[in-house]
């Protein structure tokens, strides 16, 4: 399929071409006529699958085929796009004003950690285009510097992320603003929990709703990979790997904007020229932090969460989970910067006995085999248990002590596994356990959305499934059961 048979206008496909875009992709064919036609769209869709062109381009051939009505006062923006994060805002009105080089469409984006007076000018001189942050667009709102009744097409992306982040009560308040009749909505996300589609069919009309790929995939050409390692030693663990080959590009997680700052500081003390980014970071920074990672000028970035999200850079080879997330769908959001478009790509996830839980939800959540291999040098003193979260306890819920794989040990064999491997290597797979995953909140009670058999907290109920705990072989080779939710 060509984008010449979406029905896109000749001056998109005109700019499509000298940006080099031949065929669509999946969520563009599926998106881009749908909206065109008006529709309501409800799309799922993972990071890197193409997902701003899919809304963008529907938004700019309305924009540059039906023009304003002429009224007196400033022009009012037409569309809005709502984003989580300044990164993802500054790179989806790149994006755009690429797209609408042959159309004269007055954008601007908006965002906090700036100051407000050239937001403010942009505004009064008017626009067409408006991409914002939901925290920043309040801010413009009770200024009165903006007004929303003149939207036609609003845009969420990454709503699921909006919705962790709670931005839940500033989304309601700036849909209180826009006009309530003749408006297109298109919600796109890498994944759907319950509260989103609650939310979505509350201010949209009849929702058409498209998924490319299952929820919480993530893409085959990705490699996993998890280290065992003591917390104690996973700082060292890191500058090894790095150190193994320091010009390879790699995206660090890291779970607090305090542990990016020490673990970008010991890493750049190390040798390894690192940059960090999160949100107490000013603008500036955070921009030159990106930039420099997407030059080359710095080989790895260390980020939190929300502040990767919009990190957009083509051929990533290497993602390294210092600390797991704890909510599993953030894997998703997290690996997906690498292995795109086909490009192979390797995630790696440094894992202590107190991830153990949270590595257990990321296997049900993708059905996925992790491959688990210890690194000589920075074996954990205690093996750790993936089958049971908590350290040190000797049985398993029910009485039973785990099965474990030894001299003669008949426990349960790796996804995989050939006898006489003695690399080290070992499978993490999915349990056969019911439930994808956890719900990302609005649940009734502390436990809800959790996997049956397991609950929030980790801890196996009693009537889950047992797996054992990894045994070492004395010969060198490690091999343990699958890691199951």
């Amino acid at each position: 399929m060509s984008f010449e048979s979406l029905g896109l206008a000749p001056f998109l496909l005109r700019a499509l071409e000298e940006q080099g875009y031949e065929n669509p992709t999946p969520i563009q064919e599926q998106a881009i006529p749908l909206a065109l036609e008006g529709n309501d769209l409800l799309a799922g869709a993972q990071t890197g699958t193409g997902k701003t062109a899919a809304f963008g381009l529907p938004l700019l051939q309305h924009l540059g085929t039906n023009p304003q009505e002429v009224r007196s006062g400033p022009r009012r923006p037409r569309a809005l796009i709502l984003t989580p994060t300044r990164e993802l805002a500054t790179q989806v009105h790149d994006s755009l004003r690429g797209y609408s080089k042959y159309l004269r469409i007055p954008s601007a984006v908006i965002y906090g950690g700036v100051g407000m007076g050239n937001q403010i000018d942009a505004l009064r001189r008017g626009v067409d285009l408006l991409v914002a942050c939901p925290g920043r667009l309040i801010d413009h709102l009770e200024r009165r510097s903006i007004d929303l009744s003149g939207i036609e097409i609003l845009v969420l992306d990454e709503a699921d992320r909006m919705l962790d982040m709670g931005f839940l009560p500033s989304i309601n308040r700036i849909l209180a603003k826009l006009p309530r009749q003749n408006r297109q909505t298109l919600l796109f996300s890498a994944t759907f929990a319950e509260p989103i589609k609650e939310l979505a069919l509350e201010f949209m009309r009849h929702p058409k709703q498209i998924q490319v790929t299952p929820q919480n995939t993530v893409a085959e050409t990705i490699a996993h990979r998890v280290h065992p390692v003591d917390t104690a030693r996973k700082r060292d663990l890191l500058l090894h790997l790095l150190a193994e080959d320091s010009r390879v590009q790699t995206l660090v997680f890291a779970k607090t904007k305090h542990g990016s700052d020490k673990l970008a500081l010991f890493l750049e003390k190390s040798g390894i020229k690192t940059a960090a980014i999160h949100g107490n970071k000013s603008q500036g920074q955070r921009l030159r932090a990106l930039a420099d990672f997407k030059a080359g000028r710095v080989t790895v970035l260390v980020a939190t969460d929300i502040a990767a999200r919009g990190i957009d850079i083509n051929e990533l080879p290497k993602v390294i989970n210092y600390d797991l997330p704890m909510v599993a769908e953030d894997y998703v959001h997290r690996i997906g910067r690498t292995g795109r478009n086909g490009a192979s790509g390797e995630a790696i996830s440094l894992v202590a006995q107190e991830d153990a839980k949270y590595l257990r939800q990321i296997v049900r959540l993708l059905d996925k085999d992790m491959d688990i291999r210890d690194v000589p040098g920075f074996v954990p003193q205690t093996p750790i248990r993936w089958g049971n979260s908590a350290p040190g306890k000797a049985e398993q819920p029910g009485g039973q002590r785990p099965p474990r794989r030894g001299n003669g040990g008949n426990g349960p064999r790796p996804a995989g596994a050939g006898r006489g491997r003695s690399d080290g290597g070992r499978r993490a797979g999915a349990g056969a356990g019911e439930g994808q995953g956890q719900r990302r909140g609005g649940g009734n009670g502390a436990n809800a959305g959790a996997p049956r058999g397991e609950r929030r907290d980790g801890a196996p109920r009693g009537d889950g499934q047992r797996t054992g705990a990894p045994r070492r072989r004395s010969g060198g080779g490690n091999r343990g059961p699958r890691v199951s939710g």
